[in-house]
């Protein structure tokens, strides 16, 4: 029996115990597959899913500046159109609320005719993901790991920032801060109890995790503040990631009694003076985050 014959009588076994997520639609987007890779990287089981429309509230595709693609440009639906299969770095919406930063490509189905019936995606952790993972279990041999958020902790934090002056005082290389406090949190708290806060920050150091540069660095500076440092920017451009960071978590969500809850963070965002110390630049990047609150929260302060 040939390869071809063995994958025509397996190919839906084949394709199901593969690692990469894998679905697939018919003309109207309508999801008709979905393996059990999709189910790991998204949590959505395929019963969840299939009989739906990829664009109802599923992955809800975004780019890395939170603009939504399930209703615009869209990946699966441009390859019926052009049956180009380009690769793709966007975030997917999670089950579980966080944002995961994923490759995408999509090809054309077609049926005997060739005509075109439907369309699959492929999609797979990107590698500043899997780079982040390797860091985090450094990070726990060394006890400088905070439990509830997966993320350094203080101590750490400090330490790196020590090392950045060192840097930028021995070789001129600069760095920004970022200190990003979540808006309302004792809201959730209150409203929902200390689990749902738990959740809160979970998810929003989930997404910081699958966003970030594999040079920048996240951590939890205490209770629902979160400091940054980011390598190898002007002030413009950290305005500008900043505004990236603020819109995917903006995008993310938890459920909560049968409701899905938004997130929304204010950011404070300072690059390194020449007179600067670790305990200036925090308090400057801290003082700008309160800024924000003063100007409605869920946006970004820098100088």
């Amino acid at each position: 029996m040939d390869i071809e014959t063995i994958f025509k009588n397996n190919g839906r076994e084949i394709l199901d115990h593969l690692s990469l997520g894998i679905y697939m639609t018919d003309c109207n987007r309508n999801i008709i597959f979905w393996n059990k890779g999709a189910e790991a990287l998204t949590g959505y089981l395929a019963s969840e899913v299939i009989g739906s429309f990829c664009f109802e509230n599923i992955l809800m595709h975004i780019d890395e500046m939170g603009n939504k693609l399930c209703k615009g440009f869209c990946p699966l639906s441009q390859t019926m159109i052009d049956s180009l299969s380009p690769q793709q770095e966007v975030f997917l919406h999670h089950k579980d609320g966080h944002r995961v930063s994923v490759t995408v490509q999509a090809f054309p189905l077609k049926d005997e005719e060739g005509k075109i019936s439907g369309a699959a995606e492929i999609f797979s952790y990107t590698n500043p993901s899997t780079n982040m993972q390797s860091r985090i279990r450094e990070l726990e041999k060394i006890a400088m790991f905070d439990q509830l958020s997966n993320l350094p902790n203080r101590q750490h934090i400090e330490s790196e920032l020590t090392l950045r002056f060192n840097e930028f005082h021995r070789y001129g290389r600069t760095f920004g801060v970022l200190f990003l406090d979540i808006d309302h949190f004792k809201k959730f708290n209150d409203t929902w109890g200390h689990d749902a806060g738990d959740k809160v920050i979970q998810t929003v150091a989930a997404t910081l995790r699958a966003a970030s540069r594999p040079f920048d660095i996240f951590g939890r500076w205490g209770g629902e503040e979160f400091v940054g440092i980011i390598l190898n920017v002007d002030s413009q451009n950290l305005a500008m990631i900043a505004n990236r960071y603020r819109k995917l978590i903006e995008q993310s969500s938890i459920p909560l009694d049968q409701m899905k809850i938004g997130i929304t963070m204010s950011i404070g965002a300072t690059i390194v003076k020449p007179d600067d110390t670790p305990e200036s630049i925090i308090k400057r990047s801290d003082m700008l985050m309160y800024d924000c609150k003063k100007s409605g929260r869920n946006c970004v302060a820098s100088d």
